[in-house]
């Protein structure tokens, strides 16, 4: 029985010592009973290291195209608005007519006041001939001093009464010219808001007109950037809705903070033509420079919704790494996270590349 004990450990310690052979002799076998894993093999691809790159750390926001001189016109008179003799989109010329108001009792008040300068006139021409005729006789001693003062008092009283008269004569002139609303300056009608028979007032605008003077967008910046502005500073602007990708430059920088949005106004100059009010632009600041994962734009590989690159081990393997992007600059797109500085990445050749592809040895470029 010791004996049949014995042959049954032996027996045992060689099935086992079997066993291990056959399980150091499987390599790259995944179990029992399966293949060895085989990767396709990829040629033709280029292979670069990421690295750190140095980049200017700018400020992203948007703003307004506005005209730099814009004049919001108003009556300065009440009546009723009699012709209107523009339309908006028109362009007008400096001093022409936008529109009349009633000025029938305005012209009273120049015809009365013209009368009450002719008659001021009058009694000052009379002041003057008495007094001619009461000089001649003070100076022949017939006329005592006290006199002739009260006749040059009278004089001069007239004198002043016909200077009031003019001065109310030029008033009533200038508050009948108020009925004529004239275009300030030279530009575009971009509003108007009244029509013959509507009642104008004081304060009341009545148009909007943009002067021939440029354009200048105007942004809101976070309140961090106060005081890191400066007026001269080159920014870029891009309006899409024309497809223009230009360079502004800061004009004025509004140091007040709006409490309700904690930010503050910046106006950039515009150079280019063909720019009207109320285009949305997007606008980039400078303020300094940063260090950036930077990769080449054509290495990066939608896959539906997903944003990835093709990176490669130290053994040549290949697998897609999902990768969150950022801001894209000349020198390329920023990563923010899924590769790490030093890591190397496909950067051309895609099409040939395989997730789970093993690049041969000598195939990258």
């Amino acid at each position: 029985m010791i004996k049949t004990a014995e042959k049954k450990w032996k027996g045992g310690c060689i099935a086992a010592l079997i066993f291990l052979t056959l399980l150091a002799g499987c390599g790259d076998r995944v179990g029992p009973g399966t293949a060895e894993v085989k990767r396709q093999a990829i040629t033709g691809v280029t292979v670069t290291a990421v690295q750190l790159s140095k980049t200017s750390d700018d400020y992203e926001t948007s703003g307004t195209v506005r005209a730099k001189v814009t004049s919001n016109i108003a009556s300065r008179v009440t009546g009723t608005v009699t012709a209107v003799h523009v339309r908006a989109g028109e362009r007008v010329k400096a001093g022409q007519l936008l529109a009349t108001i009633d000025d029938r009792e305005a012209a009273q008040k120049v015809r009365a006041a013209e009368q009450a300068v002719e008659s001021a006139n009058q009694s000052r021409s009379m002041a003057d001939l008495t007094y001619q005729r009461y000089k001649r006789l003070h100076d022949e001693k017939a006329l005592a001093r006290q006199e002739i003062d009260q006749i040059e008092t009278q004089k001069k009283v007239a004198g002043a009464n016909y200077e009031q008269a003019k001065a109310g004569l030029e008033e009533a002139r200038v508050w009948q010219g108020f009925t004529r609303i004239t275009a300030p300056a030279a530009g575009v009608v971009t509003d108007k808001r009244v029509d013959p028979g509507s009642m104008a007032m004081p304060g009341m605008p009545l148009f909007t007109i943009e002067s021939d003077g440029g354009f200048q967008l105007e942004v809101s910046v976070d309140e961090a950037l106060s005081g890191k502005l400066q007026v001269g500073t080159n920014t870029a602007v891009a309006i899409d809705t024309i497809g223009l990708n230009t360079t502004g430059k800061i004009i004025e920088v509004v140091p007040a903070v709006d409490p309700a949005t904690r930010t503050f106004i910046v106006k950039i100059a515009l150079a280019d033509k063909g720019l009207k009010s109320g285009l949305f632009a997007r606008v980039r600041l400078p303020r300094g420079e940063r260090e950036a994962l930077l990769v080449p734009k054509g290495s990066i590989v939608e896959k539906g919704q997903l944003t990835g690159l093709y990176a490669v081990d130290p053994q040549g393997l290949v697998t897609y790494r999902l990768v969150r992007t950022g801001k894209s600059y000349e020198g390329g797109i920023e990563v923010l996270s899924g590769i790490n500085a030093g890591e190397r990445i496909v950067t051309a050749g895609l099409e040939k590349a395989i997730d789970g592809g093993q690049i041969a040895p000598g195939a990258a470029k």
